[in-house]
């Protein structure tokens, strides 16, 4: 059970209490608020390795938190309970998270409606979002256990993209004009992550990444529906225009899919294999692993497979 707070007297998951919790917020409190800015949604496991504390202290944290207002439950999880009672909890900044971040550093922009955007996510998109941050604690936690990399996380990216581009409401997101079937459809792709990893000479590796959940078709006999051919498409006409240095300042890049299990991720080669573009640089611009697999190892440590087969490393 995650809420911790006062064994002997068991508080409700959703709703906060009507009683006063005195407590005092720490630097370690302020750590969590952070991260959770940074990440959006995260649950309780999440958090507790990411500020290096036991699952224990961490909920005990949390809990106190919550009741005094300063991070939110999305109520949208409550939909796992009667199945999954004993899944960790999900977490999100709240109003009061964020007006205490503003305050401690007036330098960064906090959005301070986020107790409503909370309330307004729906399940299918913080699973999604879930299954980001999976893979994005995942890398930054094995990236911290080596002395020769660092991450590139997205802001500092961003920082470094051509003036022009830093007004863009999403500065990830590219419009691609696709030629098929002797038409151009532009095509808007926005990856779920982008980073990248510096290595100790100054050079970095840029990636995007698709996280397959196995709801969208891999493909479909028109081209304008959306399907996962049709964003690899996309991904292989942006990098034959070289939409990667105009737009980001990037030399290359590579897309990494998350995908379900071995059988789509064949299935998402076998039609990324067909797919002919000219100029384009082939199905080596996509790296692949499968979600369960790449759980149990690292994202650096993890053997990927590009769209011909070759097995590949990050770094």
């Amino acid at each position: 059970m995650d809420d911790t707070l006062d064994p002997a007297k068991r508080r409700p998951r959703f709703r906060r209490s009507s009683e006063a919790i005195p407590f005092r917020i720490t630097d370690g409190d302020v750590l969590i608020l952070r991260q959770l800015a940074r990440y959006r949604f995260l649950r309780s496991v999440h958090i507790a390795a990411l500020v290096g504390r036991s699952l224990d202290r961490t909920n005990d944290r949390l809990s106190r938190l919550f009741h005094g207002g300063y991070v939110d439950r999305p109520r949208a999880q409550l939909d796992y309970y009667p199945t999954s009672g004993s899944a960790p909890m999900v977490y999100a900044l709240g109003n009061l998270g964020a007006h205490l971040l503003r305050e401690s550093d007036r330098r960064v922009a906090i959005d301070i409606e986020w107790s409503r955007k909370n309330r307004e996510a729906g399940r299918p998109f913080i699973e999604h979002q879930l299954e980001i941050v999976d893979f994005q604690v995942t890398l930054e936690l094995a990236v911290r256990k080596r002395s020769d990399i660092d991450l590139i996380r997205s802001d500092e990216l961003i920082s470094a993209f051509p003036a022009q581009k830093h007004s863009a409401r999403n500065p990830f997101t590219m419009r691609v004009d696709v030629f098929h079937n002797g038409k151009t459809l532009e095509i808007g792709l926005m990856p779920d992550l982008i980073f990248g990893i510096r290595f100790p000479d100054g050079s970095r590796r840029c990636f995007m990444v698709e996280i397959d959940r196995g709801t969208m078709p891999i493909t479909r006999a028109d081209v304008a529906q959306t399907s996962f051919e049709r964003k690899m498409r996309a991904y292989l006409a942006a990098h034959a225009a070289k939409q990667h240095e105009t737009q980001f300042g990037w030399k290359a890049f590579r897309v990494l899919t998350v995908t379900t299990d071995r059988n789509r991720a064949g299935s998402t080669k076998e039609a990324l294999r067909k797919l002919t573009l000219p100029q384009s640089v082939g199905p080596g611009l996509f790296l692949f692993a499968v979600r369960d697999e790449l759980r149990a190892s690292d994202p650096l440590a993890y053997t990927w497979e590009d769209g011909a087969g070759r097995e590949v490393r990050l770094v």
